[in-house]
């Protein structure tokens, strides 16, 4: 009988410490910490992480890839668990992730991230999940619109991108501009003021979220978007964790992750660049840029040009061995779909 009772009290001493495990989860992202993603996604998730698990997860952030590598890097350094997860942009390693780029598209999704971000989920429910089996996923998501930012004044036609050197964040985005008649410059988010400085680039292709921590009411002088609801761009991201160090968590700290994950976790991802549209947006105004939307006849010139794109991707995907028509018929279907769903998140 004492033997019993000693391996009772036994189990409930490993039963206890098990409950009291505390773990530090290392993610890292490549932009300001004053940036609107962190400031309104990152980190009131991470705050609700170690909120909904008791304190026991403590998610630490690590901006502007404090930790090493570059930008592009980030899927490989969760996968191989150099860090315990954080921010992705598939599409800054051109080729890889090749049905990412459906979602990429001109004029694809919508100019609201969160909606689009909506649409990002189910998508890569029904069609990425094996293309990023290297990783658990927590979020997929859309930033907001993007549009031309540039020195000088602001376009009033579409022939007015040809000879600019612009920064393009995509292949998608590289390919339109080409179209056009412009000269892109692939360079992620942190190399672009500098590119602006030095004279490399008269402008670029971003979205307005990130045009105040970028300087760019010092370094350019217009901003000008399309006609519409469709976006111009989008660049498709993830927030996810390295499988390993999810596999590692007790259970109950795996249902706080899950709780957190998902389509709630992607529309919250979206809404936060939304808001920082908005505020980047009014910064700019307050400076006094000048702000612009180009007419209808010339968005359709655009639009004209971004079919052009599509059709050369089709084919191009189709040689690769993939179904392009049937995954752009679902992008458009699936953003129809899920523009006006209401969830609780």
């Amino acid at each position: 009988m004492k033997t019993a009772l000693f391996a009772t009290l036994a189990t409930l001493a490993l039963t206890g410490a098990a409950a009291a495990q505390e773990v530090t989860l290392r993610f890292q992202h490549f932009v300001s910490p004053a940036s609107a993603s962190p400031t309104h996604f990152m980190q009131p998730w991470a705050d609700k992480i170690e909120k909904d698990s008791g304190g026991r997860i403590k998610v630490e952030l690590y901006p502007a890839m404090q930790l090493g590598g570059t930008p592009a890097d980030m899927y490989d350094l969760i996968a191989d668990g150099v860090v315990d997860g954080g921010w992705i942009a598939p599409s800054y390693q051109p080729g890889r992730f090749p049905e990412v780029e459906a979602l990429e598209l001109p004029f694809m999704v919508t100019k609201s991230a969160e909606e689009a971000s909506r649409a990002a989920w189910v998508f890569t429910q029904k069609h990425l999940i094996d293309d990023f089996a290297g990783i658990h996923i927590i979020a997929a998501h859309m930033h907001g619109r993007g549009l031309v930012h540039k020195k000088g004044p602001a376009l009033t036609s579409a022939d007015d991108l040809r000879g600019l050197k612009l920064r393009a964040p995509s292949r998608p985005a590289t390919l339109l501009l080409e179209r056009l008649g412009a000269v892109p410059v692939g360079l992620p988010v942190p190399a672009f003021p500098e590119a602006l400085a030095k004279g490399v680039l008269d402008g670029g292709v971003i979205t307005w979220e990130l045009a105040p921590s970028l300087k760019l009411n010092e370094l350019t002088d217009s901003h000008t978007d399309v006609a519409g609801e469709m976006s111009l761009y989008n660049l498709y991201l993830l927030w996810a964790m390295n499988k390993d160090s999810y596999a590692a968590l007790p259970d109950d700290l795996k249902r706080v992750i899950d709780a957190n994950s998902g389509w709630a976790a992607s529309a919250w991802a979206g809404r936060a660049h939304d808001i920082g549209d908005a505020t980047g947006r009014a910064a700019m105004e307050v400076d006094g840029n000048q702000i612009a939307t180009l007419s209808e006849a010339e968005t359709a010139r655009i639009h004209a040009a971004g079919a052009e794109v599509e059709a050369a991707w089709i084919t191009e995907m189709a040689a690769q061995g993939l179904a392009p028509e049937a995954l752009l018929a679902d992008v458009r279907a699936t953003v129809q779909a899920t523009r006006d769903a209401q969830r609780d998140y």
